[in-house]
């Protein structure tokens, strides 16, 4: 299995671990989808999390060269679709972001309401630039929304890839626990975000992030069509 749940004292922990790079694909999509209906029906929470040294990859690179363009775009609607569930679903979202995080990783990043991560030598940032990709509009978007402005032409356009400390300048994450901790830390700020009213959590999130998940949501099958 691509992706695990367990719930904890109304916390749900989701955690990816292929066994490789946690390479966002529609396996894993169907994984993380399918722990996410258990959370929205069980928990009061979530933490997301990666295994050791690693949260995710991106998308899996593989499957878009064997997929044809028609699945590629699907995939990416897939992904586009997860990252507005993450980003306007009802419940606290924590991140807990145990290594390296790049393109889709750092997406998936800026989708959570608090990221937690650690410093070592690991990498986070979006290497579309570098890799000669076009950003689809997903990214674009939750960019603008989650990263410094001082930081966006740096992160985005010339593909900057930051330490763990430069990743909290950025945007990338919000705070950094020792190390062997990030699990740990993810968890207990989701118990805190947990005890707050749960309605007025879920409206005010969807009504403060509206305008970002509509341009995603229209952005569905054309998301490099500025």
């Amino acid at each position: 299995m691509s992706a695990t749940i367990e719930i904890q004292n109304d916390i749900a922990i989701i955690r990816m671990d292929d066994g490789k790079a946690n390479a966002i694909n529609f396996e894993m999509v169907a994984a993380l989808n399918a722990a996410l209906d258990t959370a929205e029906a069980e928990a009061r929470a979530i933490v997301l999390a990666g295994r050791d040294g690693r949260f995710s990859g991106g998308f899996d690179l593989n499957a878009f060269a064997s997929l044809g363009a028609d699945g590629v775009y699907k995939l990416l609607d897939a992904g586009a679709e997860l990252l507005v569930r993450l980003y306007g679903g009802p419940l606290p979202v924590v991140a807990a972001c145990t290594g390296h995080a790049i393109a889709m990783g750092v997406f998936i990043l800026n989708a959570c309401d608090t990221r937690v991560g650690t410093s070592g030598e690991y990498k986070i940032g979006a290497n579309e630039a570098i890799t000669g990709m076009n950003l689809p509009i997903f990214a674009i978007e939750l960019a603008r929304d989650r990263l410094s402005p001082q930081h966006l032409t740096r992160a985005m356009v010339q593909g900057f890839i930051y330490d763990p400390e430069g990743a909290v300048e950025a945007g990338y994450l919000d705070m950094l626990a020792e190390e062997g901790k990030v699990e740990a830390t993810a968890l207990a700020v989701a118990g805190q975000l947990a005890q707050l009213p749960g309605k007025a959590y879920a409206w005010n999130k969807k009504a403060v992030r509206k305008g970002t998940l509509d341009r995603i949501r229209e952005s569905l099958g054309a998301h490099h069509k500025l």
